[in-house]
Protein backbone atom coordinates (compact mmCIF):
# COMPACT_ATOMS: atom_id res chain seq x y z
CA UNK A 1 0.00 0.00 0.00
CA UNK A 2 1.80 2.88 -1.05
CA UNK A 3 0.82 6.51 0.17
CA UNK A 4 0.05 8.24 -3.28
CA UNK A 5 -3.43 9.91 -3.86
CA UNK A 6 -5.40 8.06 -6.48
CA UNK A 7 -8.03 9.51 -8.30
CA UNK A 8 -10.36 6.48 -8.79
CA UNK A 9 -10.84 3.17 -7.41
CA UNK A 10 -8.56 0.01 -8.47
CA UNK A 11 -8.92 -3.17 -7.82
CA UNK A 12 -7.39 -3.18 -4.58
CA UNK A 13 -9.99 -0.37 -3.44
CA UNK A 14 -12.87 -2.18 -4.44
CA UNK A 15 -11.93 -5.41 -2.56
CA UNK A 16 -11.32 -3.62 0.60
CA UNK A 17 -14.41 -1.75 0.40
CA UNK A 18 -16.76 -4.42 -0.14
CA UNK A 19 -14.92 -6.28 2.00
CA UNK A 20 -16.06 -3.27 4.76
CA UNK A 21 -19.54 -3.08 3.81
CA UNK A 22 -19.68 -6.87 4.30
CA UNK A 23 -18.35 -6.79 7.92
CA UNK A 24 -19.85 -4.02 8.70
CA UNK A 25 -23.35 -5.75 7.53
CA UNK A 26 -22.50 -8.91 9.99
CA UNK A 27 -22.07 -6.06 12.37
CA UNK A 28 -25.59 -5.48 12.15
CA UNK A 29 -26.46 -9.28 12.98
CA UNK A 30 -23.61 -9.27 16.35
CA UNK A 31 -24.85 -6.13 17.90
CA UNK A 32 -28.34 -7.34 18.61
CA UNK A 33 -27.24 -10.72 19.64
CA UNK A 34 -25.53 -9.10 22.33
CA UNK A 35 -27.63 -6.84 23.29
CA UNK A 36 -29.06 -9.50 24.86
CA UNK A 37 -26.94 -8.95 27.52
CA UNK A 38 -24.89 -6.07 27.26
CA UNK A 39 -26.63 -2.61 26.96
CA UNK A 40 -26.47 -0.18 23.75
CA UNK A 41 -24.32 2.32 24.91
CA UNK A 42 -22.17 0.08 27.24
CA UNK A 43 -21.48 -2.10 24.34
CA UNK A 44 -20.66 1.05 21.74
CA UNK A 45 -18.23 2.15 24.91
CA UNK A 46 -16.80 -1.49 25.45
CA UNK A 47 -15.86 -1.73 21.58
CA UNK A 48 -14.41 1.42 21.15
CA UNK A 49 -12.24 1.46 24.29
CA UNK A 50 -11.09 -2.55 23.30
CA UNK A 51 -10.23 -1.23 19.97
CA UNK A 52 -7.87 1.24 20.83
CA UNK A 53 -6.26 -0.82 23.14
CA UNK A 54 -5.57 -3.27 19.99
CA UNK A 55 -4.83 0.01 18.07
CA UNK A 56 -1.97 0.52 20.28
CA UNK A 57 -0.57 -2.73 20.62
CA UNK A 58 -0.52 -2.62 16.76
CA UNK A 59 0.68 1.27 16.29
CA UNK A 60 3.50 -0.04 18.84
CA UNK A 61 5.02 -2.77 17.22
CA UNK A 62 5.17 -1.21 14.43
CA UNK A 63 6.42 1.59 15.32
CA UNK A 64 3.58 4.41 14.57
CA UNK A 65 3.87 7.39 16.64
CA UNK A 66 0.32 8.10 17.53
CA UNK A 67 0.83 10.98 19.60
CA UNK A 68 3.09 13.91 17.93
CA UNK A 69 2.94 17.40 18.05
CA UNK A 70 1.65 17.71 14.09
CA UNK A 71 -1.41 19.93 14.53
CA UNK A 72 -4.06 16.96 15.03
CA UNK A 73 -5.24 17.72 17.67
CA UNK A 74 -8.27 19.61 17.47
CA UNK A 75 -9.44 17.98 14.14
CA UNK A 76 -8.98 14.34 16.15
CA UNK A 77 -11.01 15.30 18.80
CA UNK A 78 -13.82 17.22 16.69
CA UNK A 79 -13.73 13.86 14.77
CA UNK A 80 -13.86 11.91 17.75
CA UNK A 81 -16.82 13.97 19.37
CA UNK A 82 -18.65 13.36 15.73
CA UNK A 83 -18.30 9.78 16.11
CA UNK A 84 -19.63 9.53 19.60
CA UNK A 85 -22.62 11.76 18.65
CA UNK A 86 -23.24 9.41 15.59
CA UNK A 87 -23.92 6.61 17.95
CA UNK A 88 -25.43 8.13 20.20
CA UNK A 89 -28.44 9.68 18.05
CA UNK A 90 -28.08 6.02 16.77
CA UNK A 91 -29.24 4.11 19.54
CA UNK A 92 -31.30 7.00 21.94
CA UNK A 93 -33.11 6.96 18.01
CA UNK A 94 -34.18 3.02 17.84
CA UNK A 95 -36.14 3.88 21.30
CA UNK A 96 -38.43 5.79 19.41
CA UNK A 97 -38.31 4.25 15.51
CA UNK A 98 -38.10 1.20 13.94
CA UNK A 99 -34.68 -0.71 12.84
CA UNK A 100 -35.58 -0.82 9.62
CA UNK A 101 -36.61 3.43 8.90
CA UNK A 102 -33.16 4.08 11.40
CA UNK A 103 -30.52 2.36 8.69
CA UNK A 104 -32.42 3.68 5.98
CA UNK A 105 -31.99 7.24 7.52
CA UNK A 106 -28.44 6.57 8.35
CA UNK A 107 -27.42 5.71 5.03
CA UNK A 108 -28.05 9.59 3.52
CA UNK A 109 -24.70 9.83 4.64
CA UNK A 110 -23.13 9.65 1.10
CA UNK A 111 -24.63 12.41 0.28
CA UNK A 112 -23.48 14.56 2.62
CA UNK A 113 -20.54 14.00 1.74
CA UNK A 114 -21.15 13.90 -2.08
CA UNK A 115 -22.42 17.68 -0.87
CA UNK A 116 -19.36 18.80 0.89
CA UNK A 117 -16.31 17.15 -0.73
CA UNK A 118 -16.96 20.02 -3.76
CA UNK A 119 -15.92 22.78 -1.19
CA UNK A 120 -12.72 20.47 -0.26
CA UNK A 121 -11.32 18.64 -3.67
CA UNK A 122 -13.40 19.75 -6.93
CA UNK A 123 -11.85 17.29 -8.56
CA UNK A 124 -14.42 15.15 -6.53
CA UNK A 125 -17.56 16.61 -7.61
CA UNK A 126 -20.15 14.53 -9.10
CA UNK A 127 -21.13 14.62 -12.91
CA UNK A 128 -25.69 14.28 -13.14
CA UNK A 129 -25.28 10.90 -13.76
CA UNK A 130 -23.36 9.75 -11.02
CA UNK A 131 -25.73 12.15 -8.72
CA UNK A 132 -28.48 9.86 -9.98
CA UNK A 133 -26.42 6.72 -9.50
CA UNK A 134 -26.01 7.65 -6.20
CA UNK A 135 -30.07 8.69 -5.79
CA UNK A 136 -30.81 5.25 -7.35
CA UNK A 137 -28.96 3.40 -5.06
CA UNK A 138 -30.40 4.94 -2.57
CA UNK A 139 -33.80 4.01 -3.50
CA UNK A 140 -32.63 0.49 -3.88
CA UNK A 141 -32.05 0.56 0.34
CA UNK A 142 -35.34 2.35 0.86
CA UNK A 143 -36.63 -0.42 -1.48
CA UNK A 144 -35.16 -3.22 0.74
CA UNK A 145 -36.90 -1.77 4.07
CA UNK A 146 -39.97 -0.36 2.27
CA UNK A 147 -42.13 -2.86 4.56
CA UNK A 148 -40.45 -1.30 7.78
CA UNK A 149 -42.31 2.08 7.14
CA UNK A 150 -45.78 0.77 7.46
CA UNK A 151 -44.62 -1.16 11.43
CA UNK A 152 -47.48 -1.14 13.70
CA UNK A 153 -45.31 -0.39 16.16
CA UNK A 154 -44.63 3.46 15.27
CA UNK A 155 -45.56 5.37 18.38
CA UNK A 156 -46.19 9.03 18.76
CA UNK A 157 -42.45 10.13 18.84
CA UNK A 158 -41.12 8.21 15.60
CA UNK A 159 -41.06 11.71 14.29
CA UNK A 160 -38.07 12.14 17.09
CA UNK A 161 -36.34 8.65 16.33
CA UNK A 162 -36.31 9.50 12.34
CA UNK A 163 -34.58 13.04 13.11
CA UNK A 164 -31.87 11.76 15.23
CA UNK A 165 -31.35 8.89 12.05
CA UNK A 166 -31.02 11.90 10.07
CA UNK A 167 -28.73 13.65 12.13
CA UNK A 168 -26.79 10.80 12.38
CA UNK A 169 -26.17 10.49 9.16
CA UNK A 170 -25.07 13.94 8.90
CA UNK A 171 -22.61 13.22 11.61
CA UNK A 172 -21.38 10.40 9.77
CA UNK A 173 -21.32 12.47 6.72
CA UNK A 174 -19.42 15.29 8.81
CA UNK A 175 -16.61 12.49 10.43
CA UNK A 176 -15.86 11.82 6.76
CA UNK A 177 -15.42 15.54 5.95
CA UNK A 178 -13.40 16.00 8.64
CA UNK A 179 -10.98 13.51 7.90
CA UNK A 180 -10.36 15.04 4.25
CA UNK A 181 -10.56 18.67 4.83
CA UNK A 182 -7.84 18.66 8.12
CA UNK A 183 -4.58 17.81 8.79
CA UNK A 184 -5.84 14.16 9.67
CA UNK A 185 -5.93 13.97 5.95
CA UNK A 186 -1.95 13.31 5.87
CA UNK A 187 -2.21 11.65 9.47
CA UNK A 188 -1.57 7.66 9.81
CA UNK A 189 -4.61 6.15 9.77
CA UNK A 190 -3.31 5.06 13.27
CA UNK A 191 -3.48 8.21 14.34
CA UNK A 192 -7.04 9.39 12.96
CA UNK A 193 -8.72 6.21 14.29
CA UNK A 194 -7.38 6.11 17.62
CA UNK A 195 -8.35 10.08 18.12
CA UNK A 196 -12.34 8.79 17.82
CA UNK A 197 -12.08 5.29 19.34
CA UNK A 198 -10.64 7.41 22.48
CA UNK A 199 -12.56 10.28 22.36
CA UNK A 200 -15.83 8.22 21.79
CA UNK A 201 -14.59 5.68 24.15
CA UNK A 202 -14.94 8.02 27.03
CA UNK A 203 -17.98 9.65 25.76
CA UNK A 204 -19.66 6.81 25.55
CA UNK A 205 -18.49 5.02 29.02
CA UNK A 206 -19.48 8.45 30.47
CA UNK A 207 -23.38 8.79 29.18
CA UNK A 208 -24.11 4.88 29.64
CA UNK A 209 -24.62 5.50 33.07
CA UNK A 210 -26.31 8.73 32.89
CA UNK A 211 -28.78 6.45 30.22
CA UNK A 212 -29.43 4.07 33.77
CA UNK A 213 -27.34 1.20 32.01
CA UNK A 214 -25.03 -0.75 34.06
CA UNK A 215 -22.52 -3.56 32.94
CA UNK A 216 -23.88 -7.25 32.91
CA UNK A 217 -22.98 -8.87 36.36
CA UNK A 218 -22.32 -12.17 34.20
CA UNK A 219 -21.53 -12.38 30.50
CA UNK A 220 -21.91 -15.61 28.05
CA UNK A 221 -20.34 -16.73 25.43
CA UNK A 222 -23.48 -15.60 23.80
CA UNK A 223 -22.73 -12.12 23.77
CA UNK A 224 -19.01 -12.29 24.24
CA UNK A 225 -18.24 -13.80 21.01
CA UNK A 226 -20.40 -11.13 19.15
CA UNK A 227 -18.61 -8.64 20.92
CA UNK A 228 -15.02 -10.00 20.25
CA UNK A 229 -15.92 -9.57 16.90
CA UNK A 230 -16.89 -6.55 17.09
CA UNK A 231 -14.07 -4.84 18.81
CA UNK A 232 -11.02 -7.14 16.86
CA UNK A 233 -12.51 -7.32 13.17
CA UNK A 234 -15.05 -4.24 12.79
CA UNK A 235 -14.07 -1.74 14.98
CA UNK A 236 -10.16 -2.57 15.18
CA UNK A 237 -9.47 -3.80 11.86
CA UNK A 238 -12.35 -3.01 9.45
CA UNK A 239 -12.33 0.96 10.67
CA UNK A 240 -8.31 1.18 10.03
CA UNK A 241 -8.59 -0.52 6.55
CA UNK A 242 -11.80 2.47 5.78
CA UNK A 243 -9.61 5.50 7.34
CA UNK A 244 -6.41 4.18 4.78
CA UNK A 245 -9.22 4.30 2.01
CA UNK A 246 -10.70 7.22 2.65
CA UNK A 247 -7.06 9.19 2.82
CA UNK A 248 -5.95 7.14 -0.26
CA UNK A 249 -8.92 7.10 -2.62
CA UNK A 250 -11.83 9.70 -3.66
CA UNK A 251 -14.21 10.12 -0.86
CA UNK A 252 -17.22 10.93 -2.73
CA UNK A 253 -16.61 6.85 -4.91
CA UNK A 254 -15.94 4.99 -1.13
CA UNK A 255 -19.04 6.60 0.90
CA UNK A 256 -21.02 5.37 -1.79
CA UNK A 257 -20.68 1.75 -1.48
CA UNK A 258 -21.42 2.12 2.10
CA UNK A 259 -24.85 1.47 0.46
CA UNK A 260 -24.23 -1.70 0.44
CA UNK A 261 -24.09 -2.71 3.85
CA UNK A 262 -27.75 -2.24 4.88
CA UNK A 263 -28.30 -4.74 2.00
CA UNK A 264 -24.86 -6.95 3.29
CA UNK A 265 -26.80 -6.70 6.47
CA UNK A 266 -29.90 -8.38 5.41
CA UNK A 267 -28.37 -11.21 3.92
CA UNK A 268 -26.32 -11.55 7.29
CA UNK A 269 -29.55 -11.34 8.77
CA UNK A 270 -30.79 -14.62 5.89
CA UNK A 271 -27.64 -16.47 6.69
CA UNK A 272 -27.25 -16.26 10.49
CA UNK A 273 -30.35 -15.73 12.06
CA UNK A 274 -32.46 -17.72 9.27
CA UNK A 275 -34.08 -14.77 8.18
CA UNK A 276 -35.91 -14.94 4.77
CA UNK A 277 -34.80 -13.84 1.55
CA UNK A 278 -36.83 -11.69 -0.50
CA UNK A 279 -37.73 -10.94 -4.13
CA UNK A 280 -37.23 -7.16 -2.44
CA UNK A 281 -34.19 -7.98 -1.45
CA UNK A 282 -32.73 -9.45 -4.58
CA UNK A 283 -33.84 -6.61 -6.73
CA UNK A 284 -32.54 -3.81 -3.89
CA UNK A 285 -29.38 -5.69 -4.04
CA UNK A 286 -28.85 -4.83 -7.98
CA UNK A 287 -30.52 -1.72 -7.83
CA UNK A 288 -27.68 -0.59 -5.44
CA UNK A 289 -24.94 -2.65 -7.45
CA UNK A 290 -25.90 -0.67 -10.64
CA UNK A 291 -25.82 2.91 -8.83
CA UNK A 292 -22.75 2.46 -6.91
CA UNK A 293 -21.33 1.44 -10.73
CA UNK A 294 -22.97 4.69 -12.55
CA UNK A 295 -21.47 6.50 -9.46
CA UNK A 296 -17.90 5.05 -10.26
CA UNK A 297 -17.87 4.88 -14.12
CA UNK A 298 -15.19 6.67 -15.86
Amino acid sequence: MTDDRKTRLDALALTLIIGCCAIWGLNQVATKVALAEIPPLTQAAARSLGAALLLALWSRWRGIALWRRDGTAPAGLLAGALFAAEFGCIFIGLQFTAASRMVVFIYLSPFVVALGMPFIARSERLRPAQLAGLAGAFGGVVWAFAEGFASPQAGPLQWLGDALGIAAAVLWGLTTLVLRATRLSTAPPEQSLMWQLLVSGVVLAAAAPLAGEAWPAALTARSLVPMVFQIIVVTFASYLVWFWLLRHYPATRVASFTLLTPVSGLIAGALVLGEPVTLRLVVALATVVAGIALVNRR
